[in-house]
């Protein structure tokens, strides 16, 4: 990422997060204000998103040893198609976040040490900027919003179609949670890197979700969907920030929707009205 992004595009995200409400910046405050014991979970979660997937998929795979087959579609189908994609996008959108593009940790290369106490002003001609070759410009999309929204999706139900236990729904709720407000408290990422993860996260889920069911329009669409509203959201980013910036109402409004739309499909699709079934299988590998 830093060979194929000497310059960075923190000035365009940072201006498109006005549209937001620039939540990395209120975050990294109530950080700041819930004190050390709530940074060091926050932490914890962040880093170890790891044990959250292993804890879902050895529950999903638990059958695997004693039937000898496998289910159709499990959590590291997702996260290994998710950690394939997700860095294409770091190419040709790098960004490196707030805390370094306009925070402390710029190594002298940052806009100004504003993150988070002041948003910085609304600057009209955002360009590239340079930046130096150890930070990787790794947040657009935000992948530990995804890889935690496929934890959670994951921690519903069984690979049946039966209700997941209570222990693991609300566990998926919490990380999923956690790491949405690690990931802005700390200031790794804009508002709207997690935007775009998210739909991403959607996009590949429904891609690989029960493909017993076949690529019917249903899926077709869904998928689609997904990556027009994704690349959407980049062209929004890179050539409306300004406008974004300046309407941040309508703006804001308009993202959230392709979002809350895309939400809305993949639950129509992949969770309404879907009852418990004999579960998918594979042939043992």
């Amino acid at each position: 990422t830093v060979l194929a992004g000497p310059g960075v595009l923190d000035e365009y995200l940072m201006l498109a997060d006005h549209a937001l409400g620039d939540p990395s910046w209120v975050m990294g405050r109530v950080l700041d204000t819930l004190g050390p014991v709530v940074y060091a979970v926050l932490h914890w979660v962040y880093i170890e998103l790891p044990v959250a997937a292993i804890v879902v998929a050895v529950w999903q795979l638990r059958r695997v040893v004693d039937s000898g087959r496998w289910p159709s579609h499990y959590l590291v189908r997702t996260f290994l198609v998710l950690g394939l994609v997700g860095p294409l996008v770091y190419v040709i959108f790098p960004v490196v976040g707030p805390m370094f593009a306009f925070g402390p940790d710029g190594h002298g290369l940052q806009v100004g040490n504003y993150w988070p106490d002041v948003v910085p002003p609304i600057d009209r001609s955002p360009g590239a900027l340079p930046f130096d070759e150890a930070t990787p410009r790794n947040c657009m999309p935000s992948m530990h919003t995804a890889w935690a929204l496929a934890v959670f999706l994951h921690s519903r139900r069984d690979v049946d179609g039966s209700p997941a236990p209570r222990w693991l729904r609300w566990g998926g709720t919490f990380w999923l949670l956690a790491t949405l407000a690690a990931t802005l408290g700390f200031g790794y990422h804009y508002g709207v890197d997690l935007v775009a993860g998210a739909v991403l996260c959607l996009t590949v889920e429904s891609a690989l979700r029960e493909p017993e069911r076949g690529w019917g329009w249903f899926r077709v669409r869904l998928v689609g969907a997904g990556a027009v509203i994704l690349v959407t959201l980049l062209l929004g980013y890179r050539f409306l920030a300004v406008p974004m910036a300046d309407y941040p109402v309508p703006a804001g409004t308009i993202v959230l929707a392709l979002l809350a739309g895309m939400t809305a499909a993949f639950h129509a699709t992949w969770f309404a009205h879907r009852t418990p079934a004999a579960e998918p299988i594979e042939s043992a590998r």
